[in-house]
């Protein structure tokens, strides 16, 4: 009489392995911009020049409206003394400083939104979460 084969207790387990995922990841067709600011080519430069003067911009905006402001204050000093007593000392104690603290906010405003674009477009897009 033959044999018969025991079968194991257990299968025998096999493991396939191969590339990682990651490894498998083509290029991407044009180099990211992060690259290219860090290389420091023409188009790198191109980038921060933009956001350069994009906050330039803001800044000489806030500066502007800024300037106004005071500036327009010596006209309050120019009317006549018996009417204006008041309305100088009203404006330069509480007027004032809310129009400065609404500049200065909106220049903060437009400075963060200036970055977060630079940034949407310097950032590489498989790297957001």
């Amino acid at each position: 009489m033959a044999e018969e084969p025991q079968p194991s207790s257990a299968p025998r387990r096999e493991v396939v392995t191969g590339v990682p995922r990651g490894a498998r990841r083509r290029p991407p067709a044009h180099a990211p911009a992060r690259s290219e600011i860090s290389e420091q080519t023409t188009l790198g430069t191109t980038y921060v020049r933009a956001l350069m003067r994009s906050q330039l911009r803001t800044g000489l905006g806030a500066l502007i409206a800024l300037a106004l402001l005071v500036g327009a204050l010596p006209l309050l000093f120019a009317l006549p003394r018996d009417t204006s007593g008041a309305l100088v000392w009203s404006v330069l104690g509480a007027a004032v400083y809310p129009l400065m603290w609404l500049i200065a906010r909106w220049y903060v405003h437009r400075a963060e939104r200036n970055e977060a674009d630079f940034t949407g477009l310097v950032a590489d897009p498989k790297d957001t979460p």
